[in-house]
């Protein structure tokens, strides 16, 4: 890692283009978005907050071969000053605050999602060579989803109806970037795993995840799979197109099956408990996930290489013998996440998502004009 990109690099392969700045850099699809930039050749330029979590992430061997620029892209005059000096040819924009989290820091949440877009965006359109920006979006901006009622998977033509507050925040961030003259590729990622140790899941994650339909669609997707694919966005010729970002077809999973199959391969078998199921006569009260067609997304960026399977197996070869030390504990985390269940004694036999988030972690509906 160093502190200051260079304007040359002679590792560079001559069909890469200059260099890739990468905002949100050290969360969890930054850091193997760079990892992979840096891996194909490309020159990379990592920005993140100047935090001690970051700092810690982008120290030691991680990451020998990426500079970092550490940058707030709130502040316009920070955002000049990184675009000026880093003069990228290309600008993978990850920063975002996503869900849970947004809900309880609405006013964040904005800052970053929407006016932390802006900014690049026109910084970036004012460089004298502008760069291609490539967004990461979120299924999200389909809005909630009745698989009763939608029973095709989502495309990139399928009406965009977000319903909540961060589905709100990136369909915006999306009109921004379709208006700013630059060339550019979005991409609308769904229910990004990953195989490696997950720290920092608190009460707040955990009661988000069991609000949720447990019969609701959601595609996930590896995020090394995620990594590609924005690697591949960096130099594709399909430009101007919305890409949907799943895993392949054995990733159409429900809801409920997500956490038990994990829960399963990491030896907590029988440990998560299932949610409640959604109300089919409702369109409402459903979370905006669903499945996809990633047929032209996989055609044009060829990111499709860890199925469903595989990561459950990357899983269980991660945690090693420890799944049969941890195996006896099982029953008591299925009794703590009981206890912490937001529809323990409510007498209700369908989900509620929606009220049980703004109750439980807040505001979850989208800014008010």
């Amino acid at each position: 890692m160093t502190s200051e990109p260079a304007n040359q690099d002679s590792t560079q392969s001559p069909d890469r283009p200059g260099p890739v700045l990468v905002t949100g850099a050290f969360g969890l699809v930054g850091s193997q978005v760079i990892r992979a930039l840096a891996d194909a050749g490309f020159q990379v330029v990592a920005t993140d907050l100047d935090l001690p979590a970051n700092r810690k992430i982008a120290g030691g061997s991680k990451f020998p071969k990426v500079a970092v620029r550490w940058a707030d892209l709130t502040i316009r005059q920070q955002v000049d000053n990184l675009l000026q000096s880093v003069k990228p040819a290309v600008i993978i924009h990850l920063a975002a605050v996503i869900a849970p989290a947004c809900y309880s820091r609405r006013e964040l949440a904005r800052k970053v999602n929407v006016d932390a877009t802006a900014k690049p965006v026109e910084s970036a359109a004012a460089l004298p060579e502008p760069p291609r920006f490539v967004q990461a979006s979120s299924i999200a901006v389909y809005g909630s989803r009745n698989p009763h009622n939608n029973p095709d998977p989502l495309t990139p033509d399928t009406p965009v109806n977000p319903t909540d507050l961060y589905g709100t925040h990136k369909a915006e961030a999306e009109e921004l970037v379709r208006a700013s003259g630059l060339e550019w590729a979005i991409l609308r990622l769904g229910g990004v795993l990953t195989a490696e140790e997950m720290l920092g899941i608190n009460k707040e994650v955990l009661v988000f995840e069991a609000a949720i339909p447990a019969d609701g669609r959601l595609q996930t997707v590896d995020v090394r799979d995620v990594a590609a694919a924005f690697v591949a966005a960096t130099t594709t010729t399909a430009t101007g197109e919305v890409f949907l970002i799943g895993g392949d077809e054995t990733h159409r999973l429900r809801q409920g099956e997500i956490g038990a199959a994990i829960a399963d391969a990491s030896g907590l078998t029988g440990g998560i408990p299932q949610s409640l199921p959604g109300n089919p006569d409702s369109d409402d009260d459903w979370f905006a996930t669903d499945w996809m067609d990633t047929t032209r997304s996989q055609e044009v960026l060829g990111f499709q290489h860890h199925s469903w399977p595989d990561l459950l197996a990357q899983i269980r070869s991660r945690t090693g013998v420890l799944r049969y030390l941890v195996r006896p504990a099982a029953p008591l985390v299925r009794l703590y996440l009981k206890s912490m269940s937001p529809y323990k004694d409510s007498g209700r036999t369908v989900a509620d998502p929606w009220t049980v988030i703004a109750e439980r972690i807040g505001d979850p509906t989208p800014d008010k004009a």
